[in-house]
C-alpha cells in the first residue's frame, strides 16, 4: 500500500494505522481520509489481523478554517456524506466517518495529542479510546461558527451523557484527559512515555486471548442495540448464543481452559 500521509503495519495479529503529518498535528485531509479507509478495509479482509489500533487521530484549526472559507458546494456536500455502499450493513454505519462500526474487528484509537473537532469525531467511532495524559479533547465547532458535525450530535451523548456532550460542544473548550476519562470519553490514561506500548499489550491481549468469533458478533450486537428495543435484543443474543454453541472458537475455549494452555480460535 503506497501511502502519503498514514503509515500502515501489522504485528502480532495487529494492525497499526498511522496518521502520518505530524508537523500539522495530523490534521484530517482528503488524502489521508482515503488512505485510512484503505487501510480499514486492508485490515478488515486480512485473517492475520484481529484487533486494529489507529492512532495519531487530530485537526488543527487550519483545516476547520479551510472549510470554513471555502464551503462546500452541493456535489462536494453529497461526497461528504456518502460512504462506501456494503451489502447486510445499515445505512447509519455506511455514511462518511460512521463507518467504524460496522468494520467486524475491534477499532482501537490511540490518542497521544490535541483531537479536535474532525478528529473528535473519528475517535468518537471507534470502539475504545485510550489517551496519554498528554491529550487533549475539544470539539471547537461553536468557535467557529459550525455545528455538531458527521453525526457527533448522535454519538458524543451515547458515551458522555446528554449534559457533557452539551457542554463540550456549547462551550468548545480543551479538556485534558483526566477530566475525558471523568466523562468516560475516554476508557484509560497511560503515561506519554510507556502510552504506545500500553496501547499495543491491550490491543496485543484481544488478539491472542480472545475469541474473533466472539468480538465479531459481540459488536454487532452492541451497534445494533441502539436502535432495537429490549425484546429484540435478547431474542438476537438467543440465536447468536445458539450459534456461538456450536463454532469451532466455543469448543477451542473449553478446551485451552481444561488443558491450561493458551487459546488458538480459528474465527470460526
Amino acid at each position: 500500500m503506497a501511502n502519503q500521509e498514514t503509515l500502515y503495519n501489522v504485528a502480532d495479529r495487529v494492525a497499526t494505522i498511522t496518521l502520518n503529518r505530524p508537523e500539522k498535528l495530523n490534521a484530517w485531509t482528503a488524502t489521508m481520509d482515503s488512505e485510512v479507509r484503505a487501510a480499514m478495509q486492508e485490515a478488515e479482509r486480512d485473517h492475520g489481523v484481529r484487533v486494529i489500533v489507529l492512532t495519531g487521530a487530530g485537526a488543527d484549526s487550519s483545516l476547520l478554517s479551510a472549510v470554513a472559507e471555502r464551503g462546500l458546494d452541493k456535489k462536494g456536500r453529497a461526497q461528504a456524506l456518502a460512504g462506501t455502499k456494503r451489502k447486510g450493513v445499515r445505512p447509519d454505519f455506511q455514511k462518511k466517518y460512521s463507518y467504524f462500526p460496522a468494520v467486524e474487528k475491534p477499532v482501537i484509537a490511540g490518542i497521544n495529542g490535541p483531537v479536535v473537532g474532525l478528529g473528535l469525531v473519528i475517535a468518537l467511532y471507534c470502539d475504545l479510546r485510550f489517551a496519554s495524559d498528554a491529550a487533549r479533547f475539544g470539539t471547537a465547532f461553536a468557535r467557529r461558527g459550525l455545528i455538531a458535525e458527521y453525526g457527533m450530535a448522535w454519538m458524543l451523548p451515547r458515551i458522555v451523557g446528554i449534559s457533557n456532550a452539551l457542554d463540550l460542544l456549547y462551550s468548545a473548550r480543551m479538556i485534558d484527559a483526566e477530566e475525558a476519562l471523568r466523562m468516560g470519553l475516554v476508557n484509560q490514561i497511560f503515561p506519554q512515555d510507556i502510552f504506545s506500548d500500553k496501547v499495543q499489550d491491550y490491543a496485543r491481549d484481544i488478539a491472542s486471548n480472545i475469541s474473533p468469533r466472539s468480538t465479531r458478533v459481540i459488536k454487532r450486537q452492541v451497534y445494533g442495540a441502539m436502535f432495537q428495543p429490549l425484546a429484540e435484543a435478547i431474542e438476537i443474543a438467543e440465536r447468536e448464543m445458539l450459534q456461538s454453541l456450536q463454532s469451532e472458537d466455543f469448543k477451542e475455549g473449553v478446551a485451552h481452559f481444561l488443558e491450561k494452555r493458551p487459546p488458538n480460535f480459528s474465527g470460526k
